[in-house]
Parts: C-alpha cells; sequence; structure tokens
C-alpha cells in the first residue's frame, strides 16, 4: 500500500479497533472524547473520509447532515473546551471542513466515488476467493460473508484508498510547486538579462559622442604626424666647379 507498510497498517489496524468501539457509543460521546478521536496519530489520513470525520452514513439526507454537524460542532467547539482550546480548534477545523466537503456537490460526488469503489472491491474479492475455494473442493464461505466482517473490509479498503489519493494529490502539488518554480526562476533569468541588455544599451548610446571625440582626437594626431613627414624643404643646387684646360 502507498500509505505506509506494516507499521501504518498495525496503526489502522489498532484504530480501526477504537473506533468501531466509539462508535457503538456514539450517542454518549463526550466532547473531551470526540476531540481525542478526530485528532488521534494518523488522523490526517483517517480524517481524508468527510462521513467518518461526522460518524454519519453516506446515504444520510441533508437534513442528517446538517443535524449532524450541529450535534458535533458544538461538542469540540473551542468556546465549550476551555481547558483544551487549542485542541478542540483543530478538531472543529476537521469537523467544518469534512461538512463543508459534503456541501459541495462535486466533492461530495467523490466521496462516494471511493466509498463504493471501496465496496466493489470487496465483493470483487469476495468473489474470487469462493471460485478459488469451489476450484479447491472447500466450503466457499469467507469471512466477509458476516456482515460486521464486511464493514470492516469495506472501511479499510476505502481509507486504503482516500489514503493513496491524498499521496497523489499531493505529488500533483508538489510537482506543479517545483514547475511553477522552474518557470518563475526563468522569467527572473530573462528579466536580468533584458535589463543587463537595456543597461549596455544605455552605457553605449551615453558614452557615444565621447567614443567620436576620442575617435577624430586620434585622427587629427595621425594626420599632423604623417604631414610632417611627407613635408619637403628647399636644398641649394649644387655648385659645379669649373675645369680649366
Amino acid at each position: 500500500m502507498a500509505a505506509g507498510g506494516s507499521g501504518g497498517e498495525d496503526a489502522f489496524l489498532t484504530y480501526y479497533s477504537e473506533v468501531k468501539q466509539i462508535e457503538k457509543r456514539d450517542s454518549v460521546l463526550t466532547s473531551k472524547q470526540q476531540i481525542e478521536r478526530l485528532l488521534r496519530p494518523g488522523s490526517s489520513y483517517f480524517n481524508l473520509n468527510p462521513f467518518e470525520v461526522l460518524q454519519i452514513d453516506p446515504e444520510a439526507t441533508d437534513e442528517e447532515l446538517k443535524k449532524r454537524f450541529r450535534q458535533l460542532s458544538i461538542l469540540v467547539h473551542p468556546d465549550k473546551n476551555q481547558d483544551n482550546v487549542e485542541r478542540a480548534q483543530l478538531a472543529f477545523e476537521a469537523v467544518d471542513k469534512a461538512y463543508k466537503m459534503l456541501l459541495e456537490p462535486d466533492q461530495k460526488k467523490k466521496a462516494l466515488d471511493v466509498i463504493h469503489a471501496g465496496k466493489e472491491y470487496v465483493e470483487h474479492m469476495m468473489s474470487q476467493k469462493k471460485k478459488q475455494l469451489k476450484k479447491d473442493g472447500k466450503p466457499i464461505d469467507v469471512e466477509e460473508d458476516d456482515p460486521e466482517m464486511f464493514r470492516q473490509a469495506v472501511y479499510k479498503q476505502t481509507m486504503k484508498l482516500f489514503a493513496e489519493l491524498e499521496i497523489k494529490r499531493k505529488e500533483r502539488e508538489a510537482k506543479d510547486m517545483h514547475e511553477r518554480k522552474r518557470q518563475r526562476e526563468e522569467e527572473i533569468e530573462t528579466q536580468e538579462k533584458a535589463k543587463r541588455e537595456r543597461e549596455w544599451q544605455k552605457n553605449f548610446e551615453e558614452t557615444r559622442d565621447g567614443r567620436v571625440d576620442s575617435w577624430r582626437n586620434f585622427q587629427a594626431k595621425g594626420k599632423t604626424k604623417k604631414e610632417k613627414k611627407n613635408r619637403t624643404f628647399l636644398k641649394p643646387p649644387k655648385v659645379k666647379m669649373e675645369q680649366r684646360e
């Protein structure tokens, strides 16, 4: 399973056993018990199922959902738990998040799809087990034939599916964040490059006159030297000595 190996599986089984015990006395749960239930170790994954957070049947009506939210939110509200305000606030946020999720049709449908997928998986595995038992010539009874065991199996598979979907969501989020960071770094590099080019161009323009003057001075000096080099001086004619006969 993607969500955590044998250690996570053991923690899950322990949690599941405890949750089932709590559900049996649901009507008399105290504020403290509800806060502990919502914040027990592993709650970041266990609370992914909004129906489990609110402890309400997936087929419950909107009115039943609203009523359940009111009951649970009052129990864990920070104002009612002044001796444990911080944890009560976290529990209240978990309840509020689950309720708002189920008020949103798309989110509610996604949650129901996961639950239905978990149920279908368990039914498929039961069918496969029965086929194998029949092939082996053994009784085709499996433990999931018991309604309570079937419900537990569906619960386990549903939790696994919720956890796997959350892990994939986080991976996509991390990947998207990395891509956004890369794009931003490229944008910054492009902006800095453009800035450097603008500064170079500005520098070039501002020093143009100085460069032109320097070149003119250089040319003028060269011309003067050339003129001096090519200048000719008049020389007196050579006097030929007369020869006497």
